[in-house]
């Protein structure tokens, strides 16, 4: 069928799940629930309770429905998604300030829930990291279930899409992605959302693109519309031209030639032209991302962040919690190395089941969080402590502490941690006593106190996304200045190169973990200012890896040089683009 004849439009989104489709479109228009608001009389109050409580019961029940349906239909992998809904309705403190405010306010059950879970809501949307953040839609997603229940609506549904169909929508909520036909959908694109997101992963378990963040489009292309959806570089093309459907044609056969390179890159070492390894390892949240981490063969767990643990529970995890998730991942890459990062909490990543932790700040990414957080609550930070201690007896464990600014902070946390050593040799638990204590470099002052830091860390991991926040002054997630996030900046690179020099002259490794390590434009940028080792997504790895194949650690070199020489952030952009480009052929 041929393209209507419209005027070509390109709409640059962010690429998500890769491919390439061409079809028409199908707008799934979503819409909030609209929640009555009115006073419930006294003596009917109990049966209100009652029936918030049966809403409950109806939602768990339609959510494990669901989880039996994509366990069967993806694998039991993707259904791990629909466990952190099921979280959400066993959420006491969620539940609890809900009945609260109705036992207070007497206002209808409907109105107190959508109060309280707004809250929630709005709490994991203002947290920094992307992953994490995503998880504002889990809770979203099962308010808005709990609702049409209590007012006895009807779901909107994916499930019964009449022909092949591309499908554009402002977001995608998991329950509806995972009701989408998979012989049906041909690619998913959504105003809003990021690569994290539930429907992103739903996309990628069905193979096909995925594009996200291409703002109000749904207000601008309506159903049977014809559209590419280029998922490699993140672009929705509306009305393709006849010579655009030839030129994607040829760029699909590119791409996919490509693919096969890259899985084959993956299986082969990490090794330049010129003979130098590189260590790639990979940074994960959950128990269930091991299977990537075997997937893309990483020599080890860079950064295990654990805050998840902490976000998605109701009340703390106990010592003995936090044991058997570090155990579960330290034994099964032993005899690999995993460096557990201690807790990440507070400011921008509250935990919303103990708000009284967490008081709220006018500038919660300069405020009480991360090891500030667990040199006050202590109790917290040496039950992790010694969970990461005891899980270091069954494989080879680094312990790294997140924001450390100065010498006197990293001196106390390792005090607590000699106590915590004390007190497990006092019950005779088992622990590896030459565990290796090392630092996030993210602020400016343990950038440039990385000699005094040296005297007591055995390595040091450079968090460049809060790193060029704070070099920069710039929020990464505010619209209105994300523009001036420049990885490539001079300060950036200068600030880089002091660090490793610094650490290098006192025989100290350094890696990078933040998103940097990951984009294979920025990698050899990174190696030849003399990072000893990249970790990242592990996804992100056969794209690094292929990289690292393609160049020589002399080139990598000289690239650093030029760039420290540039005054320009969009000058070495360029210069480590073309550095890319020109290894990375897609002929």
């Amino acid at each position: 069928m041929d393209s209507p004849a419209k005027s070509e439009v390109v709409v640059q989104g962010i690429s998500a799940s890769q491919g390439i489709a061409y079809g028409q479109v199908f707008v799934f228009i979503q819409s909030d629930v609209e929640v009555p608001n009115y006073q419930v009389d006294a003596e009917k109050r109990i049966a209100e309770v009652a029936r918030f409580e049966k809403a409950l019961v109806e939602t768990r029940q339609q959510i494990s429905k669901i989880k039996g349906e994509v366990e069967k239909n993806l694998g039991p992998e993707e259904a791990l998604i629909f466990d952190a809904h099921l979280l959400v309705l066993e959420d006491q403190a969620l539940i609890g300030e809900t009945i609260r405010e109705f036992e207070t306010t007497g206002r209808n059950i409907e109105t107190c829930f959508n109060q309280i879970s707004s809250r929630y809501i709005q709490a994991f949307s203002e947290i920094d990291d992307e992953y994490l953040r995503e998880r504002a839609g889990d809770i979203r997603d099962v308010a808005q279930r709990v609702l049409q229940n209590l007012l006895g609506q009807a779901e909107n549904s994916l499930s019964r899409l009449a022909e092949k169909r591309i499908i554009l929508a402002n977001d995608v909520s998991p329950s509806d992605s995972a009701h989408i036909d998979r012989a049906a959908a041909l690619a998913l694109v959504t105003d809003s959302g990021s690569r994290t997101s539930h429907a992103v992963i739903m996309a990628r378990s069905m193979k096909v693109p995925a594009v996200v963040g291409v703002r109000d489009l749904t207000k601008r292309v309506k159903t049977g519309d014809w559209v590419i959806v280029d998922g490699y570089d993140g672009v929705v093309i509306l009305n393709p031209a006849e010579s655009t459907l030839f030129r994607y044609g040829k760029i699909q056969e590119r791409k996919k030639t490509f693919e096969t390179r890259l899985l084959n890159a993956n299986n082969q070492p990490a090794i330049t032209l010129d003979g130098v390894a590189v260590s790639l390892m990979a940074n994960i949240e959950r128990v269930e991302e091991l299977a990537a981490i075997e997937e893309y063969q990483a020599e080890g767990i860079g950064l295990y962040r654990t805050e998840y643990l902490f976000l998605n529970a109701a009340r703390i995890p106990t010592e003995q919690e936090q044991f058997l998730a570090y155990k579960s991942v330290v034994a099964a890459l032993a005899p690999r190395p995993v460096t557990i990062r201690s807790l990440d909490l507070g400011g921008d990543k509250p935990m919303t089941g103990n708000p009284h932790l967490f008081p709220k700040e006018d500038n919660p990414f300069m405020g009480f969080r991360a090891i500030r957080f667990c040199l006050v609550h202590t109790d917290i930070f040496k039950d992790q402590l010694r969970a990461i201690l005891m899980a270091s007896s069954y494989g080879k464990v680094q312990l790294m502490y997140p924001m450390i600014s100065g010498a006197d902070e990293l001196a106390k946390a390792n005090v607590v941690l000699e106590e915590c050593k004390a007190e497990l040799r006092t019950r005779g638990q088992a622990f590896d006593e030459k565990l290796e204590v090392g630092a996030m470099i993210e602020i400016p002052s343990a950038a440039a106190t990385i000699d005094i830091l040296g005297k007591d860390c055995a390595f040091f991991s450079i968090g460049t996304n809060d790193l060029i926040q704070y070099l920069l002054a710039i929020d990464r997630v505010n619209d209105r200045i994300a523009h001036l996030y420049e990885p490539t900046h001079p300060a950036v690179i200068r600030t880089l190169k002091a660090i490793i020099d610094g650490a290098h002259r006192q025989k100290i490794p350094v890696s990078v973990c933040g998103e940097m390590a990951g984009d294979p434009v920025f990698a050899p940028l990174l190696l030849g200012l003399g990072v000893d080792c990249l970790s990242m997504s592990p996804a992100w790895l056969p794209s690094v890896k292929y990289l690292v194949r393609a160049m020589t650690m002399a080139d990598a070199k000289a690239l650093a040089t030029e760039a420290l020489a540039m005054s320009s952030p969009k000058e070495i952009f360029a210069k480590c683009d073309q550095f890319y480009r020109a290894r990375v052929e897609l002929e």
